[in-house]
C-alpha cells in the first residue's frame, strides 16, 4: 500500500470528488459513493498498478471521469466497484447485498468475461463487447463506466509492455473511440483517438504532431484574431453569443490526409472557430454574419441542425477564408447541442430517485443499440460481430428522400439495396429495382445526399448473393447473410432427408419406421439438438446417412460392418469442405499451415497479398485448397456469410523455413512526393540499405504534379516492411507512404 502521505492525499481526492459530485446533483445520496470507496479499499489492498502506484488511483479516477460527466451516484458508485468482481475475491451476490440491484446490475455488464475458456483473442473479444452491448440497452451506464475505464488505461498505457500497448490501443481505435462517436460524446472520443494513436502508428504520430506544433503559435496568433473581430460583429449586430476556438487533434488531422490523400497544408479546417448561440434562429443569423464578413469556400457548407447526423449532433458548418488567406472552420449551435456534441448521451441521461428517465431523443440515439443486438442474434462468428459492430459504429452517412420527402440515412456508396433494408427487411428481401430522382438505376449503384430513391419490389423475390459484394449498411449485410444461411439450412435439411431415404431403400429398411422423433433422440449424439438440425448436417455432408441409418436401425447395422461409399449426385451439397482437402498436398508456401493439419494445399490471396507477421484467416475454395487473406483483407467482409468455409491458418515457425535466406514476400509500396532531382535515388538508397530487393520500380504524376513512385520489393515480415515505410517516410518531400495490397 501507499505511504501515509499519499493514503492523505488520495482520501483529499475522495473528498473532492463528493464535494463534486454534491454539487452537480445537490439531492443526490454521496453516501453511497464513500460506501463503495470504503468497499474498493478493502479489497483492493495491497494491490498495485503496472505503474507501481496503488490499484485503488484506477477506480478513482474512473469515478472522477464520470463526475465530470455529471453521472449519478449509482453510476460513480459502480465505477468505483467495475474491477470488484473481476480482480478481487468480491463476489456480484456480494455487490447485490451491500449496495442493491441497479449497482450490482451496472457492475456485471462491465466485468470482462474471463472464467470462460475460447479458442482465441477474438472470440474473447467479440463476447466481452456482445456482453457490454446487450447490458447497455437496459441501463447506458454500463457503456458509460466502459469508455471511463478505458480512458484511464489509455492515459496510463506506457507502463505496459509494447504488444500489449498496441493491442490495446488498436481495440480502443476499432471499438471504444467509434462507440463514444456513436454516442455523441465527441470530448470522450478525441481523446481516445488521439492516445490510441501514439502507440498504433508512432511514426505517422511523430509526423503529424510536428507538423502541428510548427504551426501552432502562427495558427492561435490568427484564431485570437479571429475571435476578437467576432465578438466586435456579434455586439454591433446584438446577437448574444461566446466564441471559441480549437486546433484540430492529431488523430483527426491524420484521417483527414489519409482519407482525402492530402498533404498538411490541405486540411483546411485546421483551425476552427465555434460560435455557441442561445436559439436555433440566433444559429442562422450568426451564419450569414460570417458570410458576409468572410467568404465561404465552395462545397463546404453542411446544416446539421436541419438533417442531425446519426448520433444525434447538431451545428452549422462552413469553411471561409480569411484576409491573410488562411481558411479555417466555423460551427454555430446553440448550447444545447453544444452539451450533445461534447458529452452526447451522458448530457441528456438523468435519475431522479433511482429511476432512469429517458427522453425521445435519448430513445432514438439508443435504438441503433437496440437494432445491432438484435443483429447479433442472428450471428455465431464472433468475427464477423466485430466486423459488423465495426462498420456500423462509424459510418459515414449520405441523406436520401423517400418520395414522400422522409429523411432516409444510407452509409456512404450506399446503394438502393441498403435504403430497401433501412425503410424495412420485407422491402429488402422483394426489391427488384430501384429509381432515383425519377429514372430507373442498377441496384448498386451509389446513392448521393438529396437523392429522391423509389424501391420496385416483387412478390416472392428472395434476395441475391451478389448483393453481398456491393452493400454498405450492417443491417442490409446482416439481414441478406441471415436469409441465405436460413435458406442455405432450408435446402441441407431437404437434401439430408433424401440421403437418408435413399439410404434406407438400398437397405430395404421401412422410412415409415423412422420419424422425427427418432432422429431428435439420437440427435444429441452428432452435436445437435433437433431433427432438423441433425438433417442438415447430413445434408452439408458433415455426417453420412450410413451412419444415421445404423443408428436407427439395429438390424440394418447386422447387414455389413464396413461403411459403403456415398453417392454425390449433382443437386448435394458439397461433403464437408475441410474433408475434400485433405486430400491435396502442400506444393505452395511452406510458411502458412493450416493449424493441426500438415496436408492441406494453402496459398496466399492475391488481392491482400499478406506477409509474415500479419494476422491471417483462411478459407477452403472449391477445387484449390485454403486461400489465405490478411485479417484486415476487404474481401473477408464478402466471405464471412461462409463460415463453415472459414479455417484457422497460421504462420509457420521461422525455424521450419528452408536454411539460408528467410523467406521474403514481393510487396507494393507506393511513395507520394515532391518531383525533384535525385530523389528516386534517395528512395532506393533507403530501401537497398536493408538489404532489401527491389523487384520493379514505376513512376508516374498524379493531378497536381506530384510524383508517385511504385516499388515492388520483397520483404522478411511486417516488422521489416515497417521499418522500410518508416525509413521513406523521413526522405525529404515525401508527402505520403502506404502498402498497396494488391499487387
Amino acid at each position: 500500500m501507499p505511504r501515509e502521505f499519499d493514503l492523505q492525499v488520495i482520501n483529499e481526492r475522495i473528498e473532492a470528488l463528493l464535494r463534486h459530485v454534491h454539487a452537480n446533483r445537490p439531492s443526490e445520496d454521496i453516501s453511497l459513493i464513500r460506501k463503495a470507496w470504503e468497499f474498493c479499499v478493502k479489497h483492493h489492498f495491497g494491490q498495485l498498478r503496472a505503474s507501481g502506484e496503488p490499484y485503488i488511483i484506477h477506480p478513482l479516477e474512473v469515478a472522477e471521469v464520470l463526475a465530470e460527466m455529471k453521472m449519478d451516484a449509482t453510476a460513480i458508485a459502480a465505477g468505483l466497484l467495475h474491477d470488484a468482481v473481476e480482480d478481487t475475491p468480491a463476489t456480484s451476490e456480494e455487490i447485490q447485498a451491500e449496495f442493491g440491484d441497479q449497482v450490482a446490475h451496472i457492475v456485471e455488464g462491465v466485468t470482462k468475461i474471463d472464467k470462460i475458456q475460447f479458442a482465441n483473442r477474438e472470440d474473447r473479444q467479440a463476447e466481452n463487447v456482445r456482453k457490454m452491448l446487450l447490458a447497455m440497452v437496459s441501463d447506458v451506464r454500463v457503456v458509460l463506466i466502459k469508455l471511463a475505464d478505458r480512458l484511464h488505461n489509455m492515459r496510463t498505457l506506457e507502463h505496459l509492455k509494447p504488444e500489449r500497448q498496441e493491442a490495446i490501443a488498436r481495440e480502443t481505435l476499432d471499438i471504444y473511440a467509434p462507440l463514444a462517436h456513436r454516442l455523441g460524446m465527441g470530448k470522450v472520443r478525441g481523446e481516445l483517438e488521439d492516445l490510441a494513436f501514439r502507440y498504433t502508428d508512432p511514426v505517422s504520430y511523430e509526423q503529424v504532431s510536428a507538423a502541428v506544433e510548427s504551426r501552432r503559435t502562427e495558427g492561435e496568433q490568427f484564431l485570437h484574431g479571429v475571435e476578437d473581430t467576432l465578438v466586435e460583429q456579434l455586439r454591433e449586430n446584438n446577437i448574444q453569443a461566446r466564441v471559441e476556438w480549437r486546433i484540430k487533434r492529431v488523430y483527426s488531422i491524420f484521417q483527414k490526409q489519409e482519407r482525402s490523400k492530402v498533404s498538411f497544408d490541405q486540411v483546411y479546417d485546421f483551425l476552427a472557430v465555434r460560435i455557441i448561440t442561445e436559439d436555433v434562429a440566433a444559429c442562422y443569423a450568426v451564419f450569414g454574419l460570417i458570410h458576409s464578413f468572410w467568404r465561404p469556400v465552395p462545397g463546404r457548407i453542411k446544416d446539421f441542425i436541419a438533417i442531425p447526423r446519426a448520433n444525434r449532433y447538431q451545428s452549422l458548418h462552413t469553411t471561409v477564408m480569411g484576409a491573410s488567406g488562411h481558411q479555417f472552420e466555423v460551427q454555430i449551435r446553440t448550447e444545447e447541442m453544444h452539451r450533445i456534441a461534447e458529452e452526447g448521451i451522458a448530457a441528456h441521461w438523468k435519475y431522479k430517485a433511482g429511476d432512469a428517465v429517458v427522453t425521445s431523443r435519448d430513445e432514438e440515439r439508443l435504438n441503433w443499440i437496440r437494432q445491432l443486438v438484435e443483429w447479433q442474434k442472428e450471428m455465431t462468428d464472433p468475427n464477423e460481430f466485430l466486423s459488423s459492430l465495426k462498420m456500423d459504429l462509424y459510418p459515414d452517412e449520405v441523406y436520401t428522400f423517400t418520395p414522400k420527402g422522409k429523411v432516409v440515412v444510407v452509409p456512404a456508396d450506399g446503394t438502393p439495396i441498403d435504403f430497401a433494408y433501412t425503410i424495412h427487411t420485407e422491402v429488402g428481401h422483394t426489391c427488384v429495382g430501384a429509381k432515383v430522382n425519377g429514372r430507373m438505376v442498377p441496384l448498386r449503384t451509389k446513392l448521393r445526399t438529396g437523392d429522391i430513391v423509389e424501391i420496385v419490389t416483387q412478390k416472392d423475390h428472395r434476395p441475391s448473393r451478389d448483393w453481398l459484394t456491393f452493400v454498405k449498411s450492417p443491417r442490409a449485410r446482416n439481414k441478406i447473410k441471415h436469409w441465405l444461411n436460413e435458406d442455405q439450412r432450408r435446402r441441407a435439411v431437404e437434401i439430408g432427408r433424401k440421403l437418408l431415404e435413399r439410404e434406407a431403400r438400398r437397405f430395404k429398411v421401412p422410412m415409415s419406421q423412422i420419424d422425427d422423433q427418432d432422429l431428435s433422440r439420437i440427435a444429441g449424439e452428432y452435436g445437435v439438438a433437433t431433427a432438423a438440425d441433425l438433417l442438415a448436417t447430413l445434408g452439408s455432408g458433415k455426417h453420412s446417412a450410413h451412419q444415421i441409418l445404423n443408428k436407427l436401425s439395429p438390424g440394418y447395422a447386422n447387414q455389413g460392418d464396413t461403411e459403403l461409399p456415398e453417392p454425390k449426385g449433382p443437386g448435394t451439397v458439397e461433403s464437408a469442405m475441410s474433408d475434400a482437402v485433405r486430400k491435396l498436398h502442400l506444393t505452395g508456401s511452406d510458411s502458412l499451415q493450416v493449424e493441426g493439419q500438415n496436408d492441406l494445399l494453402v496459398y496466399r490471396a492475391r488481392c491482400c497479398n499478406p506477409i509474415r507477421g500479419e494476422e491471417i484467416i483462411g478459407y477452403v475454395t472449391r477445387g484449390k485448397g485454403v486461400a489465405v487473406h490478411a485479417r484486415s483483407c476487404s474481401n473477408v467482409q464478402n466471405l464471412l456469410y461462409e463460415s463453415d468455409r472459414r479455417i484457422a491458418v497460421e504462420w509457420g515457425r521461422v525455424g521450419d523455413q528452408q536454411a539460408g535466406r528467410p523467406q521474403r514476400y514481393p510487396v507494393k509500396i507506393t511513395v507520394s512526393c515532391d518531383d525533384r532531382a535525385g530523389m528516386l535515388k534517395e528512395l532506393t538508397a533507403v530501401i537497398s540499405d536493408d538489404n532489401t530487393n527491389i523487384k520493379g520500380v514505376d513512376i508516374r504524376q498524379d493531378e497536381n504534379g506530384e510524383a508517385i513512385v511504385e516499388f515492388v520489393v520483397e520483404a522478411e515480415d511486417l516488422r521489416h516492411l515497417n521499418k522500410m515505410v518508416l525509413g521513406l517516410r523521413r526522405v525529404g518531400g515525401v508527402r505520403a507512404v502506404h502498402r498497396t495490397q494488391k499487387l
